[in-house]
């Protein structure tokens, strides 16, 4: 433990020792007046009972109130406690990369729950969001303001939820429905290009699987495109169909481009799936690392404040018992 302020120590007992001199040097003599036999008083049992008891009051009083004095010159000297820590810094950029075809409101919404939820635990990862069809719109950057980012997906579910509002608006300026190749590719290109190599990427990727129309990019070149920018995709599939170990199927190339990654594939039976989900790739993600240490200083004045009460109790209650 350590004192702020451990000069307040010697200025108090100066204080005190000064005010003691200052007393004794003004005090003015006691006046008394004779009394006649005053020894048949002075000589009795009861009377030296009662002056022992007196001066132990008295006595303990005066430790009392040293104890006072000391405990709250103590704690106006500032008692710390001085620690080293190395805190944990969460290096983790999300991007929620979502399909908004009409198939996919109901698990889109799932997604953009659990991650309202999720942000509000957030500390230090960033998370951006981008909604695409036969064209891509970035919702939000990846940002850390968590209050900003509940907002967005508090409005981002309510749309999904009924399907209308201008939610969607710009995400049908292309031709074809749920151009997955070109909607994973802007994904990708909305993490900045300064990567930090301490903080993992990865994007969120939901989608129905069902292609129609000619992308810009293929699902195989934005895996690729993910792959070389070091970004884990985690493919989330509530169409997914059972067409057995064919890789030139819908499911099978989607798993693939994950994969890829380094990332996973899921297939979702339903949206009440969707929290196990992200639960694993939140555990898959949950990185982080060890900054600097830091010294932390914590004030500590429970303990002399703790004593000035129980000297002050206790001198309340000695004031009380010397009542006549």
């Amino acid at each position: 433990m350590e004192l702020s302020y451990w000069w307040v120590l010697p200025f108090a007992a100066a204080a005190v020792v000064l005010s003691a001199w200052l007393y004794r040097r003004r005090r003015r003599p006691q006046q008394t007046r004779p009394v006649a036999h005053g020894d048949r008083l002075t000589d009795l049992p009861e009377y030296h009972g009662a002056l022992r008891r007196h001066r132990r009051r008295l006595a303990l009083a005066v430790v009392l109130g040293a104890v006072f004095l000391a405990a709250t010159a103590t704690a106006a000297a500032r008692p710390i406690l001085r620690t080293t820590e190395e805190p944990e810094i969460r290096n983790r950029d999300i991007v929620l990369c979502l399909d908004v075809s009409g198939s996919m409101t109901s698990t889109d919404a799932a997604i953009a729950t659990v991650f309202q939820e999720l942000a509000k635990e957030f500390d230090g990862e960033r998370i951006g969001m981008v909604i695409f069809d036969s064209s891509s719109v970035q919702l939000f950057p990846l940002t850390d303001d968590y209050h900003y980012v509940v907002e967005q997906l508090a409005e981002a579910k309510e749309a999904l939820d009924s399907g209308a509002g201008s939610f969607f608006d710009g995400t049908w300026n292309g031709e074809g429905s749920s151009l997955i190749g070109d909607g994973l590719a802007s994904c990708v290109q909305s993490f900045p290009d300064d990567r930090d190599p301490k903080r993992s990427r990865s994007v969120v990727l939901a989608t129905d699987n069902f292609l129609s129309g000619e992308p810009i990019f293929t699902l195989g070149e934005a895996g690729t495109l993910a792959a070389a920018k070091n970004i884990k995709v985690y493919a989330l599939n509530p169409g997914d169909m059972d067409y057995g170990d064919r890789p030139d199927e819908p499911g099978a190339r989607l798993r693939a481009a994950a994969e890829r990654t380094g990332g996973a594939y899921f297939t979702v039976d339903s949206a009440e799936a969707v929290p196990g989900i992200v639960g694993n790739v939140q555990e898959s993600e949950a990185t982080g690392y060890h900054s600097a240490p830091q010294a932390v200083i914590t004030d500590a004045p429970a303990w002399p404040l703790g004593i000035a009460l129980m000297a002050g109790t206790g001198m309340l209650v000695l004031g009380w018992r010397m009542e006549p």
